[in-house]
């Protein structure tokens, strides 16, 4: 039996989350929305593209959770995209309020499921994933590092005019403007980029990695990212339906690492059949400790104001 995925949300994201995964053969996919017909028509879309692609998957579009029953995977990418001179802070309240029905309801129906994480503001996101569902934090885990450190990559590669497949990098903490490229874990075929290019350089990537998002809903004006995000959302369920184990960045929620407690933040994870099986934990430097922690402080003022929602949310399933 084919393994199945929900994707949540029939949105840009949501629909090339669909496709990629029906390209890759991994599952067949389920994707629900509350709007009428959309889901439908671009899942029937993907789905006649399906003999020209040579792949063997079911595709479905619906407005009932019932169809979502017993999916392996949940991915959440609806909600209200950014738009120019808008924050991802600016998204909480609104997103909130998809994202906790959504959950109780793919939850309802998969009950066993690993839930992904994409809508914005993520890390803040994960945090209402996991109080609706109730689930093990292993469960839930967002979609953020892996596509600010493919931004990175990106970059350098154009930089070095190299393979991006030779660039090696990683980037830490919330997914946003507070993210920490790691520069001293960053190579291509294994070669330090600080003896490959210049400090100017290097800092000028940093930073437009940093507002990689928001350089695209510039250029876009209504809309934002989501070939990008969708292929890193792919990733995770590709590492999680084949128990690949890869190591990757990813929001998980941090019980002491780095000496953060009880929040979501993006860090390097092991990836398989039963979620984040690992957290690996990087020697930093004290600036790069303390640039995390400064990245996780921005993700908790966000946890801290759902703070009386979330606990409303743990009185009602009785976990207050």
């Amino acid at each position: 039996m084919r393994k199945k995925v929900t994707v949540v949300g029939a949105g840009n994201v949501g629909a090339s989350c669909a496709a990629r995964i029906a390209q890759l053969e991994l599952a067949d996919v389920v994707v629900v929305d509350i709007l009428e017909g959309i889901p439908t028509g671009k899942a029937l879309d993907m789905l006649q593209s399906t003999p020209v692609l040579g792949v063997d998957v079911t595709l479905t579009g619906v407005n009932d959770y019932a169809a979502t029953e017993g999916s392996d995977i949940v991915i959440f990418t609806a909600g209200f995209p950014r738009k120019p001179g808008m924050s991802r802070d600016d998204l909480l309240w609104a997103n909130y309020e998809i994202v906790k029905p959504t959950v109780e309801q793919a939850v309802k129906h998969s009950p066993d499921s690993i839930l992904v994480v994409v809508t914005n503001p993520l890390d803040a996101m994960c945090h209402v994933a996991l109080e609706v569902s109730g689930f093990p934090k292993q469960r839930v885990v967002g979609m953020a590092g892996i596509l600010d450190t493919a931004r990175f990559r990106a970059f350098l590669s154009q930089a070095l005019q190299v393979s991006v497949e030779d660039i090696t990098a990683c980037v830490l903490g919330g997914h946003g403007d507070t993210m920490v490229p790691l520069v001293r874990y960053t190579s291509a075929g294994g070669i330090p980029i600080t003896d490959l290019l210049d400090a100017a350089t290097i800092d000028a990537i940093v930073k437009r990695t940093a507002g990689g998002g928001g350089e695209i809903v510039k250029y876009l004006k209504t809309g934002s990212a989501y070939y990008a995000p969708a292929a890193g959302a792919v990733q995770m369920a590709e590492a999680i339906l084949k128990d690949k184990k890869r190591v990757l960045p990813c929001s998980t929620l941090l019980e002491g690492e780095y000496g953060i407690h009880g929040l979501y933040v993006g860090v390097p994870v092991k990836l398989g059949a039963a979620g984040v099986e690992q957290v690996f934990e990087l020697k930093l430097t004290a600036e790069e400790l303390a640039a995390l922690q400064k990245s996780a402080g921005a993700v908790k003022e966000l946890v801290d104001v759902m703070q009386p929602k979330l606990a409303e949310v743990r009185a009602a399933a009785g976990r207050g």
